[in-house]
């Protein structure tokens, strides 16, 4: 079991930045980042390894997506620049096991947050 925290939502125009933030209860090997529109699938766009570092990205946000650990403080960033409308959706937090391909969404995770909104007008 893994509690998650998320923060940092809200509201931007076309161009902006967000940081989303997650905390979590404890640590984990993979830490990642998915989103959801209504009526649509959930889409991964970012994870990252605690151990080692190595991050993915969904082609969607490559080049502008950063994705980050602290490690001592059980924290995971996503920065978000040069928002665009399609980045508008829930944005969840989940963290787990070990995973080959941690931005499928039929990865087994441990724990999800309960999903902040991101918005993006143009």
């Amino acid at each position: 079991q893994v509690q998650l925290l998320e923060s940092g939502g809200g509201s931007v125009q076309a161009g902006g930045s967000l940081r989303l933030s997650c905390t979590a209860s404890r640590s984990t090997f993979t830490l990642a980042w998915f989103r959801q529109v209504p009526g649509k699938e959930r889409e991964g766009v970012a994870a990252i390894f605690s151990v080692g570092g190595q991050t993915f990205y969904a082609d969607s946000v490559k080049g502008r997506a950063t994705i980050s650990l602290d490690n001592a403080k059980q924290t995971m960033y996503l920065q978000m620049n040069n928002l665009e409308p399609d980045d508008t959706a829930t944005y969840y937090c989940a963290a787990g096991r070990w995973l080959p391909n941690p931005l499928a969404v039929t990865g087994p995770f441990d724990g999800w947050g309960q999903g902040i909104q991101v918005n993006v007008s143009s």
